[in-house]
């Protein structure tokens, strides 16, 4: 089974730019997995991701800055790497998106890429797949970009757009249990959540509580494990 330390071990990140960093999972991973680095910044638009990314890291190695990733608030060729996680999906424009992070990276820079998708999935993968749906359907609902997860291959296409050398990697794990009871105890809090603090007056709330209990059924019954995920390490020419 491939990892991100499989991955990244290799890679020096030097001074590194984290688009759409959130409360900074995936600034976590490079930190930990890539061989080296000097400085990390992660950016966002969050107020609530700012709290979340501050109260996680105490190294002062590893900052945030609140800034909109369409128009990033950095000289041409910043950064020796760049990467975005789990975000393509939540951006309005994600082709301008990832055009900025090229600008901003240096040549020989490295440019990386972390995506689920959501073709191709075994069925007790396919329960997180729907799962992220209906979370997409439900912020769409509410006013919030959130669009379904990409087919792989669009993915790789829009990637190709970049003009940049990209190797592709997929991480696969089925090793846990589906039907572990953490798991689908997890799955049920989730959903309440949503069902409680979310769909209550947006249009077609009938519909996405039902199709949220559909989705607790399949999870009680086929059970969860987490979609693949692309990874792409591209570097500027």
């Amino acid at each position: 089974m491939t990892t991100f330390k499989d991955i990244f071990g290799n890679l020096h990140g030097g001074k590194i730019l984290d688009v759409a960093t959130g409360t900074g999972r995936f600034a976590e991973v490079l930190k930990e997995d890539l061989a080296s680095y000097t400085e990390i910044i992660g950016i966002d638009t969050s107020d609530r991701a700012q709290q979340a990314f501050q109260s996680h890291f105490d190294d002062p190695s590893i900052r945030f800055m609140q800034m909109d990733a369409n128009t990033l608030d950095f000289p041409d060729a910043s950064f020796d790497t760049v990467s975005i996680s789990y975000s393509l999906h939540h951006l309005p424009e994600p082709l301008c998106v990832l055009n900025e992070m090229k600008r901003v990276l240096k040549p020989g820079g490295h440019f990386i890429v972390s995506e689920m998708y959501c073709d191709s999935q075994a069925e007790t993968q396919m329960t997180h797949v729907l799962l992220h749906h209906w979370w997409a359907a439900v912020d769409t609902a509410r006013g919030v970009c959130h669009n379904p997860t990409y087919p792989r291959a669009e993915i790789v296409s829009m990637l190709g757009t970049l003009g940049l050398d990209f190797s592709f990697h997929d991480l696969v794990d089925l090793t846990d249990d589906p039907l572990a009871a953490d798991t689908v105890t997890e799955i049920d809090g989730i959903i309440d959540q949503y069902v409680q603090e979310r769909i209550q007056g947006v249009p077609g709330e009938e519909k996405l509580r039902i199709q949220g209990e559909a989705l607790r059924k399949r999870a009680h019954e086929i059970g969860f494990h987490g979609a693949s995920v692309l990874v792409a390490v591209g570097q500027k020419s």
